[in-house]
């Protein structure tokens, strides 16, 4: 007769809910390292910090360094946090996957007019919602003056842009810096033959 086969038990982590073999495959594996010390310590026995003798260190230790609570970093700055969570020694800096880092967008406004059809153009007009705009309003503003279709889409970059239909580039300018004065002209660039020209 055959054995009868018993079910598997599987440990899932408390953080990503990923079972914990999976945890260094998940998007947040830094966050989970210090439930995966705690809890399933054979699964990453690596993880288990060492001193200079090999023994293990202090788990709570540890627990504070994995969350970012720590009396010093590795560049000797203080880090303090507040009841929010949030550090107010040192500024974080953003990093993308790879270890780039973010760049901050620049508060600029750009103009581009792109032909479609041969005859029919599009103004696209980026940037507007960084000097605090509401684009829902801007492109009802600008479909009025300009009497065309004006509507708020998602550009390449997944930022929102208005487009506005026809070519408008010539008063466009003046119209932004009349209705919103938070909007420089020095800030305004149009894009020609794929360069970056002020509008000023």
């Amino acid at each position: 007769m055959a054995e009868k086969l018993e079910a598997v038990k599987v440990l899932y982590c408390g953080v990503c809910s990923l079972p914990a073999e999976y945890c260094e495959f998940g998007q947040d594996f830094e966050k989970c390292k210090p439930w995966l010390i705690e809890n399933a310590p054979e699964v990453y026995p690596h993880l288990i910090p060492k001193d200079a003798d090999g023994n293990e260190v202090d788990k709570v230790t540890e627990k504070l360094q994995g969350a970012g609570i720590a009396s010093g970093s590795a560049d000797g700055a203080v880090l303090s946090t507040s009841k929010e969570g949030t550090s107010t020694g040192k500024e974080e800096v953003k990093r993308l996957p790879g270890g780039k880092v973010k760049k901050k967008d620049k508060k600029e406004v750009i103009i581009e007019k792109v032909v479609r059809n041969k005859r029919k153009c599009v103004t696209i007009v980026k940037g507007l919602d960084l000097f605090g705009v509401k684009l829902n309003d801007a492109s009802k503003k600008l479909g009025k003056k300009f009497a065309s279709g004006a509507s708020v889409v998602k550009g390449p970059t997944e930022k929102e842009q208005v487009d506005v239909q026809g070519d408008i580039s010539y008063d466009i300018v003046e119209f932004i810096t009349d209705t919103w004065p938070e909007v420089p002209e020095s800030a305004i660039y149009f894009i020609e033959d794929g360069r970056k020209v002020p509008a000023a």
